[in-house]
């Protein structure tokens, strides 16, 4: 049997819904209006979580690259812009009373230990380790500390690294097939990556996506993904790294519904007749069969 995971109120596993996350990312472009905005439009889709990033910047960029000129919506300098960028302690209070008012599950990707423990002061249900600190070791393992299931992508990463990272997580972890650009072409898509995780883990398989379209992902839910997760905007036409490659209201909606739809596309695999194909064989078959139909 499968290892299921609990998040929240809800198992990510075989057997179990799918559990679609709405990567919100930095795609609030530091505005806890948008925040909200997305948060609403994740809801109204069917999204079972909302994901944020959480970066400490003086951590994370080192002074030279904060110092870079870059013009940008919020000044001239790279600084200022993954400044603007990192929502406030008085902002993430706000966004954990509104999910929690209404009903979603919120957590975000820490991209250091700093961050960490500034998400851990809202007691998320889980962490998400994105692809880029995968082969962070102590981030990954400060990250454990916290005791909280652990969903770990694996975008820009070889076999050997993923491995490496999983023998430190143990296996109360969501792994999450990835390819980290944005967009991604067709051909760097790879979903057959799915099944092969699924025959050498057993733990749930995901999908983290950020294709163009929605096919792909419906078609990851089909062979198997457990959980899925796309980055969503109010405009793919705002500014931002994210937003092209990311879901519009629209869009999302119709990946939810499909989504949905599934389990019910795939069946149980027993070939059958259908009640509702008895009368189309009495009007259109010449031949009776002597099987017992």
């Amino acid at each position: 049997m499968r290892k299921k995971i609990k998040v929240g109120s809800k198992f990510i596993g075989d057997g179990e819904s799918c559990f679609v996350i709405g990567e919100i990312g930095i795609n609030h472009n530091g505005s806890i209006d948008i925040a909200k905005k997305l948060i609403d439009i994740a809801i109204a889709s069917g999204c079972d979580a909302v994901k944020f990033q959480k970066r400490t910047v003086e951590i994370v960029y080192t002074q030279t690259e904060l110092e870079a000129f870059r013009i940008n919506p919020f000044g001239e300098t790279n600084g200022d812009l993954k400044r603007a960028l990192e929502l406030s302690y008085e902002d993430y209070v706000e966004i954990d009373k509104y999910c929690k008012q209404t009903g979603i599950i919120w957590f975000a990707s820490c991209w250091d230990e700093e961050a960490v423990d500034f998400i851990d002061r809202f007691n998320p249900p889980c962490y998400k380790i994105a692809s880029a600190s995968l082969t962070d070791d102590n981030l990954i393992k400060y990250t454990k500390a916290k005791g909280k299931p652990i969903l770990l992508s694996t975008g820009m990463s070889c076999q050997e690294e993923i491995d490496h990272a999983i023998e430190i997580l143990g296996d109360d972890i969501v792994l999450y097939h990835c390819t980290s650009t944005y967009p991604t072409e067709c051909h760097e898509i790879n979903l057959n990556v799915i099944t092969r995780y699924r025959e050498k883990y057993n733990f749930p398989i995901g999908y983290s996506g950020h294709e163009r379209g929605l096919t792909p992902t419906t078609l990851a839910v089909a062979i198997g993904a457990a959980s899925v997760e796309r980055h969503i905007t109010l405009d793919r036409t705002l500014w931002g790294s994210d937003q092209a490659a990311s879901l519009e209201p629209e869009g999302l909606f119709r990946l939810l519904r499909d989504i949905r739809q599934v389990s019910k596309w795939m069946g149980d695999g027993q070939k059958v007749v259908y009640d509702s194909e008895m009368p189309i064989i009495k009007k259109l078959r010449r031949v009776k069969s002597s099987a017992n139909v």
